[in-house]
């Protein structure tokens, strides 16, 4: 593209910059009753007010203490105890500590049963989500967390108190599925630079279980890398398999697959629902595009556009739409998003149906 379009807007004229706006400083400065916001303020709010009239929710201006938060959270670190928690079709809260954690170091194992937290016993109408916040909290001096848990189902409660640590938290967590030892599950929780390397370790150690089907869960994946999501899916694609279609200004591009995937031919299925978004919405969609595995769920969130993010001279950044993801198709992300195969409605309760699902499918395929 020329460089026109990057050039200071022009008024009438000729003049280069914003001489209306300077108009209306100048008449508040003579006019204004009370005392105006410091200049910055001000700044701020007219960047605020240009990047709402693009109509673009996700071009805009991030004020600067925010800025270093936001690196924080893609860092991937919290305080908890570094465990997941699956609900099953049954209803229980069952545990599964990530590798080297708190949890883990204070005898937590994969598949035990968590029945109470801090001395209050769970039940059916218990909401996962309450569970999972109660697993994470500020690190400090006697923060954490008290679990009630059963090791077999017929074992009396142990209880054990947990102090809560900084997490790193793993991208991706797989294992061998209790319902059916010939499947393999691995979750993608989202897209970091260390996920494609993460995801082949997943894969490798799932071949030596012998699997024969696979199931691949982005449910509440919200994305995050572009050419570790081109990884991702070419663990499950042929080479040269179209991954992505990215639109610029005036071009597009087509993404291949890498090839040497471990898992180009496993039976599989997607599981994705309406937090999956971006980068996963592109692996799921390349996916289903190539007809390499079903999805099951619901529809997802529909994020199919870039964003390069600029830090401005006083540390306050700007996001900009630069570029728009189509799937191997052709077909739109963007405010649409992926239409499920198998489309169902979530269990009030949180119990996994889509899970359940997913087995159930696999089962005949295989």
């Amino acid at each position: 593209g020329s460089n026109a379009a990057f050039a200071a807007p022009l008024n009438q004229g000729g003049q280069a910059g914003y001489p209306l706006l300077d108009e209306v400083q100048n008449l508040l400065d003579n006019h204004f009753l009370r005392q105006q916001p410091d200049e910055i303020t001000r700044e701020y709010a007219a960047i605020r007010g240009m990047m709402a009239s693009l109509e673009d929710r996700y071009t805009f201006f991030v004020e600067p203490p925010v800025a270093q938060s936001e690196s924080d959270v893609l860092a991937g670190t919290y305080g908890g105890i570094g465990v997941q928690i699956y609900r099953n079709e049954n209803g229980d809260f069952v545990l599964y500590p990530y590798p080297d954690s708190p949890a883990e170091k204070a005898g937590v194992e994969e598949g035990d049963i968590l029945v109470a937290i801090d001395g209050e016993m769970l039940d059916t109408g218990t909401q996962q989500d309450v569970v999972d916040q109660k697993m994470r909290g500020e690190v400090k001096e006697g923060s954490g967390v008290e679990l009630g848990i059963l090791k077999n189902a017929d074992d009396e409660v142990l209880t054990m108190f947990i102090a809560f640590d900084v997490i790193n938290v793993p991208s991706v967590i797989w294992r061998v599925l209790t319902e059916d030892e010939a499947i393999g599950y691995v979750q993608i929780l989202r897209f970091t630079s260390r996920t494609p390397q993460e995801l082949k370790d997943a894969l490798e150690a799932l071949t030596v279980e012998n699997i024969e089907a696979l199931v691949l869960d982005m449910r509440n994946n919200s994305g995050g890398l572009l050419k570790e999501s081109i990884d991702v899916a070419s663990e499950f694609l042929e080479k040269d398999t179209i991954v992505l279609r990215e639109k610029r200004r005036g071009s597009e591009e087509s993404f291949p697959s890498s090839g040497d995937g471990l898992a180009i031919e496993i039976p599989m299925v997607v599981l994705v629902n309406q937090g999956t978004a971006s980068a996963a919405e592109l692996v799921a969609g390349a996916i289903q595009d190539q007809e390499r595995g079903i999805l099951i769920g619901q529809t997802t969130y529909g994020k199919g556009t870039v964003q390069q993010i600029f830090r401005l001279s006083d540390d306050s950044s700007l996001h900009i739409t630069s570029a728009e993801w189509l799937t191997p198709n052709g077909s739109t992300l963007d405010g649409i998003g992926l239409q499920p195969d198998i489309a169902m409605i979530p269990d009030p309760n949180g119990r996994d149906v889509e899970l359940g699902e997913a087995i159930r499918e696999l089962q005949q395929l295989k």
